[in-house]
């Protein structure tokens, strides 16, 4: 499967914006989904995953009750819908896929990546 990252850009502090993650290639509804991100100068971070039926989610603790995960398996794609956005939210946020079961938290669970998103937090 292939993954197109896109919705970053640039907002205030208290702003919101939505990513999609385009998927293509089969069975895009048989993949656990995740968001990762990487901030500059630090290593890339768990966000947010959700399971293959979208009926399971979870979130790292800094962004939970601010992002919610998403999915339209009729559409191959998964969003992630970012409110009240503070500085520490910049980073490049990167979708990615796993052919396992559940939610997936650790990066190395997952077979696929996207290219990732720019989302700039400005004060």
């Amino acid at each position: 499967v292939q993954l197109q990252a896109s919705g970053g850009g640039l907002v205030q502090a208290g702003g919101s914006l939505r990513l999609s993650c385009a998927a293509s290639g089969r069975s895009f509804s048989s993949y656990a989904m995740g968001w990762f991100r990487q901030a500059p100068g630090k290593e890339r971070e768990f966000v947010a995953a959700i399971s293959w039926s979208g009926d399971t989610t979870y979130y790292t603790d800094s962004v939970r009750g601010r992002f919610t995960i998403s999915r339209d398996n009729a559409k191959n794609t998964m969003y992630l819908q970012m409110n009240s956005l503070k500085p520490e939210d910049t980073a490049v946020y990167y979708c990615a896929a796993g052919l396992r079961h559940g939610v997936l938290i650790e990066d190395d669970e997952y077979d696929y990546w996207g290219q990732g998103t720019l989302v700039t937090v400005s004060s």
